[in-house]
């Protein structure tokens, strides 16, 4: 297992040593940033009619049902 391990390490070094090597970037041309000029705007305006929301409490009473739950090694028990 350690000899593929380093088989695939040097197989890895290899692959970017390659990669280095063989791929030349040269720049060409100047890069530069666009002009932009921003002159005044105007943001829209609204109207709107909204309705009245009323917050409150109260107490409720909720019956929740009980379950019970029986799993395959409490059944296996039980029927010993």
């Amino acid at each position: 297992m350690k000899i593929g391990a380093i088989l695939a390490s040097v197989a890895l070094v290899a692959a970017v040593a390659f990669g280095v090597y063989m791929v030349d970037i040269d720049q060409t041309e100047e890069g530069a940033l666009p002009t932009v000029s921003i002159e005044g705007g105007n943001l829209p305006e609204y109207e709107a009619e909204v309705g009245d929301i009323e917050v409150g409490e109260r107490d409720i009473t909720v019956t929740v049902p009980t379950v019970d739950i029986e799993s395959p090694e409490e059944d296996a028990v039980a029927s010993n």
